[in-house]
């Protein structure tokens, strides 16, 4: 591939995470693609044989934007605000999950077209473009987490039942639904319920 096919390749990637920024993961048509890239209609087939190919690469950024915030805040590079515990190194392995579930809901929330991509592996061709390189490492963060929290337990599934739970506590508090029925101000006390309902609560 020549300088400027990459080039090319990289802003039909570029407009694709734009667009899904402002208009969600239905506006990802391959023709509204080519025409805010300013290339013609056929153009992203050259570089992307399929439409899920290119939802795929696009995607693929928003993994990699997730993951470099968590591994940002796995190494201490963030100062937690105002009610958050410091999730760092040299913290432990519960107060890291905590930073990291906060990481992923405040993520959801203020991603949303992205985020529904993301994880739409029903739509992406998940295996193409490195793409599981760069959602699995996320979640095999959370189960290596649980299992010095709770190496009683199996962690992917103890990992995985609290990732959908930080799902739905996104989704739900996205849509409202949350905030009407729990009156909360904020998802912090819902992220730190869920903490405890998955690993016990927190030895005093």
């Amino acid at each position: 591939m020549t300088e400027q096919e990459a080039g090319l390749r990289a802003r039909l990637v570029s407009v694709g995470v734009d667009l899904v920024t402002q208009e969600g993961a239905q506006a990802l048509s391959l023709r509204e693609i080519a025409r805010r890239a300013g290339v013609s209609h056929g153009a992203p087939r050259r570089y992307f044989p399929t439409h899920l190919e290119l939802l795929s690469a696009i995607a693929r950024e928003g993994f990699a934007e997730l993951g470099a915030e968590v591994a940002e805040e796995l190494r201490g590079g963030k100062e937690p605000t105002a009610g958050e515990e410091a999730g760092g190194v040299g913290a432990s392995p519960r107060a890291q999950l905590a930073a990291l579930a906060r990481i992923y809901v405040d993520f959801a929330l203020s991603h949303r077209g992205m985020y529904e991509l993301m994880f739409r592996h029903d739509l992406l061709e998940s295996n193409s473009l490195g793409l599981r390189d760069t959602s699995l490492p996320l979640f095999n963060s959370l189960v290596e987490l649980v299992s010095r929290v709770r190496p009683d337990v199996r962690a992917p599934d103890v990992a995985g039942a609290f990732w959908a739970n930080l799902h739905g506590i996104a989704q739900l508090w996205g849509w409202g639904s949350l905030q009407l029925a729990t009156g909360a101000d904020g998802v912090e006390p819902l992220v730190r319920a869920a903490l405890d309902a998955h690993l016990g609560p927190e030895p005093r």
